[in-house]
């Protein structure tokens, strides 16, 4: 199976959609058609499969840069500069995959996905109010898959990371502001 997907990752930074068909895969890994319907019986399942492959490895990489590139970095430029980094290569086959992975998921599965981010979010101050905790991260996450899912061109420049830098901090700032307020009162 990783082999079929590895030929359609190949086949979507090559060619894109244009050229993404199941016979186009199935000889990109040398495999039957009938190999490739046994394990996705159609495109849209083997393109969900191979965003979701996408996916899972983008949380792997951003975790090892979290290890070892985020040391001396501030907990949430630490993250952004490791989301963004995990994207390095292959960016038309992502663009593409995660675009379907995320039409395709199910909300419950996607919301799982921002509890890595959220637990680096409250590194930098007192733990967030899960619905504090559920804009800033929806915002943060909204800015980058954008980027990513458009193609942005500035998508790997210093002032992107910086930009995304300050949303967080601004939200931080007000949301310890608040905080201190009602403590007060």
């Amino acid at each position: 199976m990783d082999i079929i997907l590895e030929a359609a990752a190949q086949l979507l930074e090559r060619d894109g959609l244009d050229g993404f068909t199941t016979n186009a895969v199935a000889e990109r890994a040398g495999v039957s058609i009938g190999a490739v319907y046994r394990y996705f019986p159609n495109k849209r399942v083997l393109m969900h499969a191979l965003g979701e492959r996408e996916s899972v490895l983008h949380a792997a990489e951003m975790q090892r840069l979290l290890r070892e590139k985020g040391a001396g970095l501030a907990p949430d430029r630490a993250l952004v500069r490791a989301f963004i980094g995990a994207f390095q290569g292959r960016a038309r086959a992502r663009r593409i995959a995660m675009g379907v992975w995320f039409e395709t998921t199910p909300a419950e599965a996607l919301a799982g996905r921002f509890e890595a981010f959220t637990q680096t979010l409250n590194q930098t101050q007192d733990p967030l109010e899960p619905i504090s905790a559920f804009v800033l991260t929806r915002a943060m996450h909204g800015a980058m898959r954008s980027a990513v899912l458009e193609g942005v061109d500035f998508f790997h420049d210093q002032a992107f990371e910086d930009e995304l830098v300050s949303l967080s901090r601004a939200y931080l700032a007000q949301f310890r502001a608040r905080s201190e307020g009602q403590t007060k009162a």
